[in-house]
């Protein structure tokens, strides 16, 4: 089985993570012997220019090169024939990376994103699950694929839950709003959020610099399931937490939702981990924390469904970009006639043939 190059691969990275998301999977795809076009996203023109800079400094232009632009740019580059695309970001755009690979039979990965489900179980370690979720939550301003969306609470731990949340939300945001908080990516994406702090109840948080295009890490109780803030995709500093009934209502929640790219679960109970594995679906889990299934780099990374296909990191990273080619070396003697026409009178000794080889 030997591993080949595809030959010409497009990658479209993000804005949330602009540096990473390209030269992960361009790692990748030169390790496999690729040549790459990198598309990083217009949103973050800072971080594109200094890609541009470094890939133009290490790599040869036919080898790797960086095509800065807009939407335009990006829709130029799907026009042409490549061997493989790898593409980061919406399930919206997902769609039409897809349809214009579909012209030229172009093989994808998309790594989407979708709502995060987090379940906290009864008997779950309170203030370690409220710290870590806040931190997976909150971490680049809630600007990431992977983080928890929102959090489903047994009902029997919901009172104290809150309570350890504010606790731990004043220790790390309090003293300072906005100080230990990344920037929304833009004017537009702030006023969308804003919208969603109007879902619920504002537990603590929610303080906004519109100049700086800041929100103070937000907790919102009291939100209806049908909310538009459970609805869609945050992709920023708020988090919604619903009481839940118990844990079998949690998984009816969740599986009655689309496959999402991370689930998380805090339990203390072990069969609770079997469980929560062997009853949804998802493109990766962390148990009792959050984001690290990510940071694992020997574990590959992808998701399912609408949140996307494919995978990638170290190993994965070099399969995704390699076509395995099956070769078959064949002997030259004996030379067997029994294989070739007329087969009149043979097909008692090529039963005999096919029961040994079997």
């Amino acid at each position: 089985i030997q591993p080949e190059p595809y030959g010409s691969v497009l990658i479209i990275s993000p804005w949330n993570y602009a540096i990473d998301l390209s030269l992960s999977p361009l790692i990748g795809a030169v390790a496999a012997g690729n040549v790459v076009i990198i598309k990083p996203s217009e949103l973050a023109p800072a971080s594109s220019r200094l890609l541009a800079k470094i890939v133009s400094e290490v790599f040869r232009p036919e080898h790797v090169t960086v095509c800065e632009g807009g939407v335009d740019v990006a829709q130029a580059l799907l026009a042409q024939r490549f061997d493989y695309i790898f593409y980061t970001g919406g399930e919206v755009v997902g769609k039409l990376v897809m349809q214009a690979a579909s012209a030229h039979l172009t093989p994808v990965t998309l790594e989407l994103g979708g709502k995060s489900p987090t379940i906290v179980d009864a008997d779950a370690p309170l203030e370690l699950a409220a710290r870590r979720i806040l931190f997976g939550k909150f971490f680049n301003a809630g600007q990431t694929c992977i983080a928890p969306d929102y959090v489903l609470v047994d009902q029997r731990v919901y009172a104290p839950f809150l309570e350890t949340l504010q606790a731990e939300h004043r220790r790390m945001y309090g003293a300072h709003p906005c100080r230990d908080v990344g920037r929304v990516v833009n004017a537009r994406h702030f006023a969308r959020l804003v919208e969603y702090l109007k879902d619920g109840r504002i537990l603590c948080g929610g303080e906004q610099d519109a100049a700086a295009l800041k929100i103070h890490p937000a907790v919102l109780v009291d939100v209806p399931p049908d909310a538009p803030v459970m609805r869609e995709e945050i992709f920023g500093p708020i988090l919604p937490v619903l009481s839940i009934a118990d844990f079998d209502t949690a998984i009816r929640f969740i599986n009655d939702r689309p496959r999402a790219l991370a689930l998380y679960l805090f339990s203390r109970n072990r069969r609770r981990h079997e469980e929560v594995l062997q009853r949804t679906s998802s493109g990766g889990v962390t148990l009792n924390d959050t984001l690290n299934h990510y940071a694992n780099r020997d574990l590959p990374f992808g998701g399912i469904g609408p949140s996307g296909m494919g995978r990638y990191h170290r190993r994965a990273s070099f399969d995704t970009f390699s076509h395995y080619r099956s070769v078959q070396i064949a002997g030259t003697f004996p030379d067997m006639p029994l294989k070739y026409p007329p087969y009149q009178g043979k097909l008692g000794l090529m039963r005999q043939v096919l029961r040994l080889l079997n």
